[in-house]
């Protein structure tokens, strides 16, 4: 046997998902985060998981994984002192960033904090001019002078961004050299190799980001390479980026910028595959974990990547698919704010201690305890038995609300759900309704551990008529990793009228950025049958401050090429904001290369049809709380394991896996289709 195995590790459970090349055999399993060293939970469960297969680590020929080890130390501020070096004139621009207020009427809201102090900002002379001629020198006195400043704070960090830097890298890279030999060993973070982009601000604050948490992901990698390595593990391992994709451990640690959001890409890259197959190609991601929900919108089977977002606060100009993240899951706390109301994340109780009915210390009810309390979750245990569940410790949580609020118990845990449906909504209205997309034209995939507790009533929110539940929700960004390929991008900007006299410059553009991309796919060892490369541009018009991404025909590039451009940036221009400004001068701003390198997947076969009756994966009933009845109302509960293509379920009705539990409304059914999807719709 060959086994493929991707390993999600989030902020309350570590998934693994185990793939059989041979038989086509997929089995799931989850362990405990570990917060203090997540390498420790992931060896565990790739451990426990083979033993639950019988196989060994030297029968693993694929390990992925994605992490949020990156986000973490972002959001919790736990990175390393860092350094910058920037040029002479510019050492507040990291503080004074755009100008802008994070709440334009919210006097009290505080900006992010600045993760270069103001003393660790070193200006140094040199000057580039826009077309990336050399107006003044590099002063290297000044340099080393910097380099040793910086030393005798003792930053682990050092952060190099010039102005105009990604159009002529001379300056930067001298610098670089001169870190090395004035102080060996610090990690240095240069814009021109994170982000050779333009907006001085966004490169700067992007290579800064990536300085602050480029030692604690070298630590956390050495770790885990060594528990990987003891426990006999050949193959050589994979970590997720932002875009989807999957590089090597030692180009993560160069370039941890990349990984900020590691852990939900792949959930994406397994919804585009999964819709593909059972013929869903427009969806919306409905990614549901512990402490945080992901939404994505997918049209035609793709999602989109954008190459900027801000994360916590802080921009980051770097290719991720363009996911939307709200503070609002399953281990989300509730309270009564100031006013009176009730309020629902986005603090969480975490893997430790985790909600009040994991009986592990915590008196602070979450959204888990108001299912628990609701019986949606089985009130008894969970994790396939793995795990018991304390219902009166629940109860005692929520009612405590319940005083504060003047409700009773039923309808304070259900007010908790009502809540967080209304957070997730608002999300999913941002990636589609605000920019130009109808959530009736999609549908809805619901995963992640909590994901399916409440897609129905989001689904209904929403005006949603159709539900997709995959097989293994919970362990979906795992499973991810097995169908996900090997991705770099690369990116330059030049800045040009999309006119006949831009052709040659942006055959230049590309000439380079396929020339880099040809040097990633070598260093990869990636054969010429295995090469994809495609182009896009990013274009706007002539005084906008934003772009949208365009896709670049195949082949050379000619005046009917820009032709193509304008078309598709017209389209994209009317999709987004509802019009197209006739007469207006089109730019090109950025172009980017995306390179993948594809690698055999996990393959999943049709089933045959078993009929619509689906009584043998019956396991019992229970009482469940649903505002749609009025009370409690027996639900007949069934086993994902037990059903088979065809089957049908009238609602309401539970299903129960060990990853997760699916919440089937009164006026609802759900049908299971060949690949073992579960389809909840309104019931004709």
């Amino acid at each position: 046997m060959t086994w493929r195995i991707g390993v999600d590790s989030g902020g309350t459970f570590c998934d693994v998902c185990l793939f059989d090349d041979e038989t086509g055999r997929l089995e799931i399993w989850k362990v405990s985060s570990t917060p203090d060293d997540p390498s420790r939970g992931i060896a565990a469960g790739v451990e426990e998981g083979l033993a639950t297969v019988g196989a060994k680590a030297a029968d693993v020929s694929f390990l992925g994984h994605g992490t949020t080890v990156a986000t973490n130390a972002l959001i919790e501020l736990k990175g390393v002192k860092t350094g910058l070096i920037v040029t002479d004139g510019f050492r507040d621009l990291l503080e004074i960033g755009r100008q802008k207020r994070p709440s334009l009427y919210d006097m009290t809201a505080d900006k992010p904090e600045v993760l270069v102090s103001r003393d660790l900002r070193i200006e140094v002379p040199e000057r580039l001019r826009a077309d990336g001629s050399v107006e003044a020198p590099l002063d290297e006195a000044a340099v080393r002078a910097a380099i040793r400043r910086l030393n005798d704070a003792e930053v682990k960090a050092i952060a190099v961004c010039f102005i105009y830097g990604f159009l002529n890298t001379v300056h930067e890279a001298r610098v670089v050299e001169l870190i090395r030999e004035e102080f060996p060993g610090v990690f240095v973070s240069v814009s021109h190799e994170v982000a050779p982009e333009f907006r001085e601000y966004e490169r700067m604050s992007t290579a800064v980001v990536n300085g602050y948490l480029g030692p604690v992901m070298q630590r956390y990698i050495d770790r885990l390479q060594q528990r990987l390595h003891d426990l006999g593990l050949g193959a050589t391992p994979q970590l997720t980026q932002s875009n989807g994709g999957v590089i090597g451990f030692e180009t993560a640690a160069r370039l941890p910028v990349r990984t900020v959001l590691s852990g939900p890409s792949t959930g994406v890259v397994a919804a585009q595959a999964i819709g593909r197959m059972a013929g869903f190609p427009n969806l919306i991601t409905f990614d549901v974990g512990g402490t945080s929900s992901d939404v994505a919108l997918l049209q035609d089977g793709v999602c989109k990547l954008t190459g900027e977002a801000s994360v916590h606060g802080y921009p980051i100009k770097a290719p991720m698919l363009d996911i939307h993240t709200v503070g609002a899951g399953g281990g989300s706390i509730a309270y009564v704010d100031s006013g009176g109301l009730l309020k629902v994340g986005p603090r969480s109780a975490g893997a430790d201690p985790g909600p009040v009915c994991y009986g592990r210390g915590n008196t602070e009810a979450t959204v888990t305890d108001a299912n628990v309390v609701l019986q949606t979750l089985n009130p008894v245990e969970i994790l396939g038995g793995r795990m018991k569940v304390r219902r009166d410790l629940a109860v005692e949580a929520v009612q405590r609300l319940a005083d504060k609020l003047g409700l009773g118990l039923m309808e304070t845990a259900q007010g908790i759900l009502s809540v967080l449906n209304a957070n997730m909504a608002k999300a999913i209205r941002v990636i589609s309704v605000q920019r130009g997309h109808d959530p009736r034209d999609y549908a809805l995939m619901a995963f992640g551990g909590a994901g399916p507790l409440h897609a129905a009533r989001l689904a209904r929110e929403l005006d949603v008529a159709r539900v997709i539940v995959p097989r293994t929700p919970g362990t979906l960004c795992a499973l991810g990793l097995l169908l996900t390929d090997l991705r770099a991008d690369f990116a330059v900007s030049r800045l040009m009228a999309l006119a006949p006299e831009a052709l040659d410059g942006v055959r230049v553009g590309f000439r380079s950025l396929e020339l880099q991309a040809a040097e990633w796919f070598e260093s990869e060892s990636i054969g010429v049958e295995r090469q994809v490369v495609s182009r896009t541009v990013d274009m706007r018009y002539a005084g906008q401050n934003y772009e949208l991404s365009v896709p670049m025909p195949a082949g050379e590039i000619e005046t009917a090429s820009f032709e193509a451009l304008a078309e598709g940036f017209a389209a994209a221009h009317m999709q987004r904001f509802g019009f197209i400004a006739e007469g207006e001068t089109v730019q090109i701003v950025t172009l980017r290369v995306e390179a993948a390198g594809l690698v055999s997947k996990a393959e999943f076969n049709r089933l045959p049809d078993a009929g619509a009756d689906a009584s043998a994966a019956r396991i019992g009933a229970r009482e469940v709380w649903m505002p749609e009845v009025g009370g409690f109302t027996e639900c007949v509960v069934y086993s994902r394991d037990g059903l088979k293509p065809g089957n049908r379920i009238d609602g309401p009705a539970i299903v129960e896996q060990m990853d997760t539990t699916t919440v089937i409304l009164p006026d609802m059914q759900a049908t299971v289709d060949p690949y073992l999807n579960l389809v909840l719709e309104a019931r004709s």
